[in-house]
């Protein structure tokens, strides 16, 4: 029996040390005392020091200062080196969350618009692809660094993150969006001929796309376009940066041809040596030689067949001019005409 005034154990309870544990409680797990040690230590951290709970604390942050008029801050900038202006570009592109146009450095920084221009012409050929493993963008009506094109797949495994892609339905309506905004969700269903409310709504989710507004007409339908994180998305600088329909077709055309090419075989010994000589300079240069008196005997000839051809011409202007049956002495073979005189000896020249 039990004690009615003895307070019952909870089910979950452990059970007390040195004694055994309740008839049909599931064993507890095995806790080391370094465990334990631990749990205590951040426990202890967590409640702070007990002398101190009565004690006030002290200011010891400084406050916070006025900001610099940007008169002064301008007048300050004109002194900076075009080394110095650049360093102070790059540790605010650095720091950015998000692209920053010019004139939000001018305004950070003070300096004159010129010399940011120049300082992120001299940042853009510094961090380019292919040699950095960062590289300065213009997108967004701004710049921005982001990490290399060639280093993603280690960034992505570092940061454990999969690669942003959108399905065939969402790029062909983030498509007609770019491409015919404002525009409303009907006409796009018009375009593509099926429902595309989940669609829309999903890149409204992902802020792909924005609303503009209502279309004047009955219904009022929401308009539709691309947003700023659109442009950063796919790395554009603005809209006029999308490629035409020419472009599209082809760039499809130049896609579909190295898709459908077979990989090229090796060249073989005799062609890569051939290569080589042909890269001699000395070469090089009687072949241009040799192209250039080819062309000149080239137009000698053109001017000797034209030549021909207009004494032919005058010929047989003459010829039709005669009345038939009148023999002309002057040409060979003619009627009347005096037949070619006895050729060279045999052996003579």
């Amino acid at each position: 029996m039990t004690d009615p005034d003895r307070p019952s154990a909870p089910p979950d309870a452990p059970p007390p040390p040195g004694g055994a544990a309740p008839a049909g409680a599931p064993a507890a797990p095995a806790v080391s005392e370094a465990e334990l040690r631990a749990m205590q230590a951040a426990e202890e951290a967590k409640a702070g020091d007990p002398a101190l709970d009565d004690v006030e604390s002290a200011d010891i942050e400084i406050r916070e200062e006025k900001e610099e008029p940007f008169e002064k801050l301008a007048a300050a900038a004109k002194r900076l080196s075009a080394d110095r202006v650049r360093t102070v570009l790059e540790t605010l592109l650095f720091l950015a969350e998000r692209p920053l146009s010019p004139q939000d450095l001018r305004h950070a920084t003070g300096i004159e618009p010129e010399r940011i221009e120049k300082a992120l012409d001299q940042l853009s050929g510094h961090y380019r692809e292919g040699v950095c493993g960062i590289v300065l963008h213009e997108v967004a009506g701004g710049w921005q660094l982001r990490t290399s094109p060639d280093n993603s797949d280690f960034a992505r495994r570092f940061l454990n993150v999969k690669p942003q892609r959108l399905t065939r339905a969402a790029l062909e309506t983030l498509a007609i969006i770019a491409y015919r905004q404002p525009v409303t969700r009907p006409e796009i269903e018009d375009i593509r001929g099926v429902d595309c409310g989940a669609v829309v709504k999903a890149l409204l989710e992902r802020r792909l796309v924005k609303i503009l507004g209502k279309k004047e007409e009955p219904g009022r339908p929401i308009l539709y376009g691309t947003s700023r994180e659109f442009l950063e998305f796919f790395a554009l600088k603005d809209l006029a940066s999308l490629p035409t329909l020419r472009e599209f077709h082809e760039l499809s055309e130049e896609h579909r041809t190295i898709v459908e090419q077979e990989t090229p075989e090796p060249a073989a010994p005799e062609i890569a040596g051939t290569l080589d000589a042909l890269s001699d300079e000395k070469l090089r240069v009687d072949l241009e030689a040799s192209r250039a008196e080819s062309d000149q005997a080239l137009e000698e000839l053109e001017r000797a067949i034209a030549t021909a051809d207009e004494k032919g011409r005058s010929a047989e202007a003459a010829l039709a001019e005669k009345a038939p049956g009148e023999a002309d002495p002057g040409v060979p073979g003619a009627p009347g005409a005096p037949g070619p005189g006895p050729g060279p000896q045999a052996g003579g020249r």
